[in-house]
């Protein structure tokens, strides 16, 4: 079955760790665009402040309180959005927590609560959508990482969450397809960005995390989010640099790997001395924030996720500049090219 999805401003979304970075962004640029919002998160405090600056731009915004690890809170989040707006269109499941730190030096109990989160938030997230969608149809995203294609030192257990978000979501994928469900499914795969995803995460290194550059800015995520929201993708990397960090793993892995082992565990604790006691792995902290400002330089555009979002356009422009340049070239060397003057002839 083909799926049709609405505009955004036509939309009724629900979103996941809306409370800061990626999810928050993208609540408001959706709000901007006239979709109306579901807000799910711990903080109720920052939930609130959400929803009250959505409402003061004009735009229509709720909230629920939720775990996305508790697939009862889960529940109620679904029966609240069919009771307030009738449905929803686009389920977004983003929230995500991270630890900085050696596999050896990471309690167990620190690991699967963090598969909770990550893993289990996102099966839980996206069976209670795909109920509600495969009658209506509609999209369900998932927030997966360039690190579902290729892990990193000191991140064991996040990349080993966001592969599992990988391999579900694509299993899951075709599982719908196989029914006939008109829902399109779409795994995100951002490179390093500009969020609270340091600051919230769990650092057994005694050190600030610190993400290696190049950074992206959670709006191009949050313009990609939004953009496979009304358009069915089945995947897409943001960031040029995600995009080779995903080649690297096919092309070079052993390479790869000694490069990362030499420089990722230094540059991952670059942010200087731990200077917090307190995390977001068991409860929500410090909400509200798109932005963590820890990086001195941050990309706020990807040519390379823009092309992958309008390949047609893309494909366009490219041809279009050929042929100009073709022109160009192809007028220089005529207007270069000496005159043939004509011999003298005493006949004429």
């Amino acid at each position: 079955m083909r799926v049709h999805l609405k505009p955004v401003e036509d939309q009724i979304i629900v979103i996941t760790g809306a409370t800061s970075g990626i999810g928050l962004v993208t609540a408001k640029m959706a709000a901007k665009r006239g979709a109306r919002l579901v807000l799910v998160g711990r903080d109720e405090k920052a939930l609130r402040e959400v929803e009250t600056d959505i409402r003061r731009d004009g735009g229509e915004a709720i909230f629920v309180v939720a775990d996305a690890a508790d697939e009862d809170a889960m529940m109620a989040v679904a029966e609240t959005t069919l009771r307030e707006f009738g449905g929803f269109d686009t389920w977004i499941n983003n929230a995500g927590v991270s630890i900085y730190g050696k596999v050896q030096d990471t309690p167990l109990e620190d690991q699967r609560r963090l598969f909770e989160t990550n893993y289990w938030g996102v099966v839980i997230g996206s069976r209670i959508a795909a109920t509600h969608l495969s009658r209506h149809g509609g999209a369900l995203i998932n927030l997966g990482s360039v690190l579902s294609d290729r892990s990193i030192p000191l991140q064991a257990a996040y990349c080993a969450s966001k592969h599992a978000v990988q391999g579900f979501t694509n299993a899951f994928r075709m599982e719908l397809e196989a029914e006939g469900a008109p829902v399109s499914v779409t795994l995100i795969k951002p490179a390093a960005i500009d969020t609270m995803f340091e600051e919230h995460a769990r650092s057994l290194t005694n050190a600030e995390p610190l993400n290696p550059p190049p950074v992206y800015a959670p709006e191009v995520v949050a313009r990609a989010v939004l953009h496979t929201a009304a358009h069915p993708t089945r995947d897409l990397i943001v960031g040029g640099a995600g995009k080779l960090i995903s080649l690297s793993e096919r092309v070079a892995p052993r390479l790869t790997d000694r490069i990362m082992e030499a420089m990722l565990p230094v540059l991952q604790k670059a942010g200087g001395p731990l200077r917090r006691s307190s995390d977001n792995l068991y409860h929500g902290f410090r909400g509200g924030q798109d932005r963590s400002g820890r990086h001195a330089l941050v990309r706020e555009h990807s040519a390379y996720t823009t092309a992958a979002m309008h390949p047609l356009a893309t494909v366009a422009a490219v041809a279009g500049l050929g042929v100009l340049a073709a022109a160009v070239i192809g007028g220089g060397r005529y207007a270069s090219r000496p005159s043939r003057s004509r011999s003298f002839d005493p006949s004429i």
